[in-house]
């Protein structure tokens, strides 16, 4: 069975990202997380990290076809 939830050092991995970036990812409310456990860790699903990156691309497109160029 896949998993439903990852770490967010599994998160920094998948976007290539230090674990300070997934983690203000996560305290703005752009990549919906939960804390479980006795000592709060951070899970994101799956789900949530595959709608964030498609996100990232909309906005991407959109930027490249406002401007024109990229960064």
């Amino acid at each position: 069975m896949a998993r439903r939830f990852v770490p967010l050092t599994e998160v920094s991995d998948v976007l290539g990202i230090s674990s300070a970036q997934a983690y203000a990812l996560v305290r703005s409310g752009e990549l919906p997380a939960i804390k479980v456990g006795g000592r709060g860790q951070w899970r994101v699903e799956v789900a949530e990290l595959d709608a964030y990156i498609e996100r990232m691309y909309a906005r991407t497109r959109e930027f490249v076809q406002r401007d024109g160029t990229e960064d």
